[in-house]
Formats: structure tokens, sequence, C-alpha cells
């Protein structure tokens, strides 16, 4: 018993002095006499929303399957800065339920045979409107009295062009 009691104990630090020590550590140190410390430099002001001059590579794969499946009244809308989900919105209409999903099927096969992988694909069971979401570029391809009841052309400011009156 009495060799337990003469055992040193581990000595613990105290919190007081490794909390003065690391308060010690992040002061800001003071300027030596004869140096000078650079101010950081200041950052170049950049414009919230800059359009950057580059097309998605998506957006020109998404004409192409467009036009080879004959999409009626293709619609590109520049959305850069007024939409966080992307940064072109293409709205086109189709003939049938099963030409909606032809298209959306041709844009999705395009897409991955070019590389840019559909983030996901939605109404295709349901076929008055079908959704492909790719990298920078979603696709929108509506049955005409769908797209004439969303107008998602007026939702996001680009008015659409007027119907021709009779002659």
């Amino acid at each position: 018993m009495l060799s337990r009691m003469n055992q040193r104990k581990p000595a613990r630090k105290s919190v007081r002095k490794t909390a003065a020590k690391s308060a010690r550590k992040s002061a800001p140190r003071a300027a030596t006499p004869g140096k000078s410390r650079k101010p950081p430099a200041a950052k170049p002001a950049q414009a919230k929303h800059r359009r950057p001059a580059a097309v998605p590579p998506a957006l020109p794969v998404v004409q192409a399957a467009l036009a080879d499946m004959k999409a009626v009244d293709v619609r590109v809308l520049d959305v850069r800065g007024v939409s966080d989900v992307a940064d072109f919105m293409v709205i086109a209409s189709g003939t049938s339920d099963r030409h909606l999903r032809s298209i959306a099927d041709r844009v999705v096969q395009m897409a991955k045979a070019a590389g840019q992988r559909p983030l996901g694909v939605e109404g295709e069971q349901q076929g008055e409107w079908v959704l492909v979401d790719l990298p920078d570029v979603m696709v929108h391809v509506m049955l005409p009295r769908t797209r004439e009841f969303y107008q998602l052309e007026h939702l996001w400011g680009v008015p659409r062009p007027a119907a021709r009156g009779r002659a």
C-alpha cells in the first residue's frame, strides 16, 4: 500500500494555462520597428450576375435533337442572372403525347452520346409535359394547350411572338 502512495500521479495541465497560451498564440503580433505590414490586397469588384460568354455544351446538343425530332415552336430562353436553376431554358412543343416522349428520349440519347449526363427526366408517364434536366440547360417539351396554359415564356420575362392576324 505504501508503494502506491509513493507513486507520482501524472501531472494534468491547468485549463487556465492552456487557454492563456492559446490566446497568446492567436493574438496579432505587434509590428516590429522598421518593418511595415502590407494591407491585404483589395479584390476587384465583380458584378453579381455576370454573363459568361460561353454557351453550355449541352445547348447545341439539345437544339440538334429538337430539330432532328421536328419539335414545334422551339424557344431558347437565357435565364442567367434570373434563375439559379439553369443558365438556359429550352421550351418546345410536340404534336402528341407520343411525340413529346420521343422528343425527350432523343434529347436524353443525344446528350448521353455527347457526354452530358441528364440529371433527371420528369413527366414521361403523364405525357403532357416532359422535363429533361441537363447541366446548365433545362428542356421543357409540352403539348400546345399545356404550353399556352402555363406560359413559361411570359413567366421568365420573354414575350411570345403575337399570332398573325387575318390579312
